[in-house]
């Protein structure tokens, strides 16, 4: 089923990407990172990518990059496809705990990682011309860097309207 795409107007914004893609489903991951980097410099951000073995290692990649404060923000991409076992289950609801954590100590991550029955399904949700998962990740951790920003000043009892 595909879904239409509605055109949203794009906010600027001031900020240094670090997409981190999962190599497992390569050409997957490939069209995610497409999006990825289209909507990023859109909306004039710089970006770096790198590289982990799956979905696992998102989380773990994350921190450490934040440890650097060279980012702004995260990409996760990656794609996890149902087997004949129980390890579908144990990478994606891991992947995912693991990036919601770090989303509650504050960082602003954008979670691209398709978790999807069969290839089939992931293409439809990968590709820039269909569904666009990896430009609506990168479109997520933007919103919320500036949703970020937009607290500190609020915090810091400065004018309180968004700045890119």
């Amino acid at each position: 089923m595909k879904t239409e795409k509605t055109e949203a107007a794009i906010t600027p914004t001031r900020a240094n990407l670090l997409i981190v893609e999962a190599r497992f489903y390569g050409d997957i991951c490939d069209e995610l990172c497409r999006g990825a980097i289209a909507a990023a410099e859109r909306a004039g951000a710089t970006w770096e990518r790198l590289a982990v073995p799956g979905a696992l290692e998102l989380p773990g990649a994350i921190a450490m990059a934040h440890e650097t404060g060279l980012y702004h923000g995260y990409v996760a991409l990656g794609c996890v496809l149902r087997g004949e076992t129980s390890h579908y289950d144990i990478v994606a609801n891991e992947s995912a705990r693991g990036l919601m954590d770090l989303t509650l100590e504050g960082l602003c991550i954008g979670n691209g990682i398709l978790t999807c029955e069969n290839e089939a399904q992931a293409w439809a949700r990968a590709k820039t011309d269909d569904m666009d998962k990896g430009g609506g990740a990168a479109e997520t951790a933007l919103a919320m860097i500036r949703l970020s920003r937009l607290m500190r000043r609020k915090a810091a009892g400065l004018d309180a309207k968004p700045a890119p």
